[in-house]
């Protein structure tokens, strides 16, 4: 299913229950497995280096910097070892990898597209997650003046690292949790072509999650605040493209 130059890249941060899984799983579907250890603790730690001598590139930051900050890093990581695509998945197990040849497909047709997936939930989600997100999903959809991305919330997606190191390097769309949104809406704006794919989601009982309800709330808040002020200084400029594009039918 998959080209030599796309990895699998999965940004870990005390998952030493489901990390090796995951990256068998993927092993299965024919994808090297790239890992990020975002500052984690010592279990955790032991078991990532575990599975760097199974073969598998760590890129280790300590200490742990965000969910964003492991991600940018591993893209980066993954472009320095020859990879032109990453594959990001979660390490606590949630997505359902057997939905992943799609994604791959989906960069072989257009290798430029950034594939995004969107959730299909099972009964393990709560009614406030499923239904929290459509705020987020809302002021996406008025920021980038379209609905071009269905769920800029979930973390399998699909990175041409080339686009989004360039990208990132101008705008390193933070640290934490907002990022997976923020460089969705960037991407978007410079007029980079976007994928939505379905991916079962299932949540584990017991699962952990690193969502700070307080911190990423804010953060994700003044996000949305941030890249709203930057749609209205675009909003001119794809007005008027737009109206030069009906004019010339």
């Amino acid at each position: 299913m998959s080209a030599p130059d796309v990895c699998a890249l999965i940004p870990v941060y005390n998952h030493p229950a489901t990390i090796a899984s995951v990256c068998a799983q993927l092993q299965q579907l024919g994808l090297p497995v790239v890992l990020v250890d975002d500052g984690s603790d010592a279990e955790c730690a032991a078991v990532l280096d575990e599975l760097k001598t199974a073969g598998h590139p760590l890129l280790r930051l300590t200490p742990n910097r965000g969910k964003g900050a492991a991600v940018r890093a591993g893209l980066a990581y993954a472009e320095q070892l020859g990879y032109s695509h990453a594959l990001q998945v979660d390490a606590d197990g949630q997505h359902a990898l057997d939905d992943l040849p799609s994604f791959v497909a989906a960069m072989q047709a257009d290798p430029q597209a950034l594939v995004i997936g969107y959730p299909r939930y099972d009964d393990s989600v709560s009614r406030l997650r499923f239904y929290g997100r459509y705020a987020t999903h809302i002021w996406v959809w008025i920021n980038t003046l379209s609905l071009d991305i269905r769920d800029s919330m979930c973390g399998a997606r699909l990175y041409p690292l080339a686009g989004v190191n360039h990208l990132l390097a101008d705008q390193p769309c933070g640290n934490r949790m907002a990022f997976d949104t923020e460089v969705l809406v960037r991407w978007h704006w410079r007029g980079g072509v976007v994928i939505n794919l379905p991916v079962h989601v299932h949540y584990p009982e017991g699962g952990v999650s690193h969502f700070n309800l307080w911190r990423d709330n804010l953060l994700i808040s003044a996000m949305h605040a941030r890249l709203f002020f930057g749609m209205l200084a675009r909003a001119p400029g794809w007005a008027w493209s737009r109206l030069r594009g009906v004019g010339r039918r």
